[in-house]
């Protein structure tokens, strides 16, 4: 789950998380060191702080030049979109789209949808003869706002100091200025669930909408579950798992501790954040679920095991060995959702096509699942493509769609707001030319509920620069 993108070979999946915590170390070293320099020096010091103040200012007025949320321009109260193809993915309308439909939109939620829907008075119409809509696609496991260049370590904010920090909150640190928002969105990838890393616990991983210009109004939900790091079987396993679960015993006595406190059976109760975080998971009602971290067939079957056993609600995070145990999961009515299928296999003796395959074996097993990417933000863009290419190796094109909409939705809690098109939800949506899972398919406008999009990203912008320049070279006079 964590970041394989910038870890290559065949034991990236076990190795990353010390490399990550290894290079965040020496990082922080080289940091302080040059610091306290600095200090030692006066005149540096200044010229430092006053670069810093520079930087930050011209980062906030170029910022704020380079890209324009739509949130600010002007948007009508009441929109009807008329004449397209709906396909609303929505279980109760059977699945079948609405020929020539309109979708009416007031306040950012849809009111309205099908044939011969009456458009308000007032209300923007825009004629979609010819397209088709689609809700917006879901990244279920992305870095997307809180880590931008790989080689600036001062834009990686994925994880915290220490390894139990289940009150972390991602979402509130997210950069709304990222410059991959734009390019993932022109794809149709709407919302973003933004996922921390390090540690035994992780943090809480948040729904975000890719729009907006302050993290407060692109939050869609926060705290969605408690990410857990499940130990790896390769290396102080059974040390590891028993740390795991004396954390959970702490937090299971602190919830304690604050009932007797609160029912007046306890003088006091220290605070602590940490497990203030995790009373959710101890309430009658199950609110927190576990989003684990575990790829191989130990790891998910004794997570799995453990999570049933201490009452706790469970989403596989990862599941590159889930085809093995589909019986298990299915039984367990375990969800999985699967972090890349454009890769290669982890292991020498596996085909070529054992993460292609992944999906569809799943599905013919039983099994709920959604996909997502590697949680590169600047590969969030090719998630249409993680589905697609599960189509050419046996999964029905259906499913392959439902797999980035309805089902990250229904799994991660969010199915009452988006994953589909239905009267009361938000009109996330994106006008499209084809199905989001074919690779020709052109995404020609989206809306992020209910506010158009302002489509221009870099890739677009490379484009029409350098279309310019091969036009003007077609156009020279010799």
């Amino acid at each position: 789950m964590k970041n394989d993108t910038y870890l290559r070979g065949p034991n990236r999946t076990q190795n990353r998380s010390h490399n990550i915590e290894s290079l965040n170390h020496r990082s922080h070293m080289k940091s302080a060191l040059h610091f306290e320099n600095l200090l030692h020096d006066p005149t540096k010091y200044v010229m430092m702080m006053i670069v810093m103040a520079a930087t930050t200012v011209m980062t906030l007025v170029l910022g704020g030049f380079m890209q324009v949320s739509a949130q600010d321009a002007d948007q009508p109260e009441r929109l009807a979109l008329t004449g397209a193809t709906i396909y609303t993915l929505d279980p109760e309308r059977g699945g079948e789209p609405i020929m020539n439909g309109t979708i009416i939109i007031e306040d950012g939620l849809i009111t309205a949808m099908g044939v011969g829907v009456e458009i308000p008075e007032g209300a923007v119409v825009e004629d979609l003869t010819g397209k088709q809509v689609y809700p917006g696609l879901i990244d279920a496991f992305s870095r997307m706002g809180i880590f931008e260049i790989g080689a600036v370590p001062m834009s990686h904010d994925i994880d915290e100091q220490g390894d139990i920090n289940p009150n972390v909150k991602p979402e509130r640190v997210v950069n709304p200025d990222s410059r991959h928002i734009p390019v993932a969105r022109s794809a149709g990838v709407l919302t973003s669930v933004v996922t921390p890393d390090g540690g035994i616990i992780a943090g809480q991983p948040g729904a975000v909408r890719r729009d907006g210009w302050t993290w407060e109004q692109m939050t869609l939900q926060s705290g969605l579950g408690l990410l857990v790091n499940w130990p790896s079987p390769r290396r102080n396993y059974s040390e590891d798992v028993r740390e795991l679960q004396t954390v959970f015993d702490d937090a299971r006595a602190y919830h304690q501790a604050k009932k007797a406190y609160e029912a007046g059976q306890a003088e006091r109760i220290d605070l602590d954040s940490r497990w203030e975080a995790m009373l959710p998971l101890f309430e009658d009602e199950g609110e927190l679920p576990l989003i684990v971290d575990a790829q191989e067939v130990r790891q998910i079957q004794d997570a799995v095991t453990w999570a049933a056993g201490e009452g706790f609600p469970i989403v596989i995070m990862g599941g590159r060995d889930a085809h093995l145990i589909t019986g298990f999961l299915k039984e367990m009515e375990v969800p999985v959702i699967i972090t890349q299928v454009l890769t290669s296999p982890s292991r020498n003796w596996e085909s070529y096509d054992a993460r292609y395959r992944l999906p569809a074996q799943l599905y013919e097993g039983g099994v709920m699942f959604a996909i997502a990417g590697d949680a590169s933000p600047e590969n969030s863009n090719r998630l249409p493509y993680e589905a697609g290419a599960s189509i050419a190796f046996g999964l029905p094109a259906d499913e392959a769609l439902h797999s980035l909409t309805v089902y990250p939705a229904q799994i991660l809690g969010l199915d009452d707001r988006v994953g589909m098109l239905k009267e009361g939800m938000e009109a996330t949506l994106m006008i499209t030319d084809g199905s989001p899972v074919e690779y020709a398919t052109q995404v020609h406008q989206t809306y992020i509920r209910g506010v158009k999009s302002d489509m221009m990203d870099n890739h677009r912008k490379l484009y029409e620069r350098y279309r310019k320049k091969v036009d003007d070279w077609h156009n020279r006079k010799d």
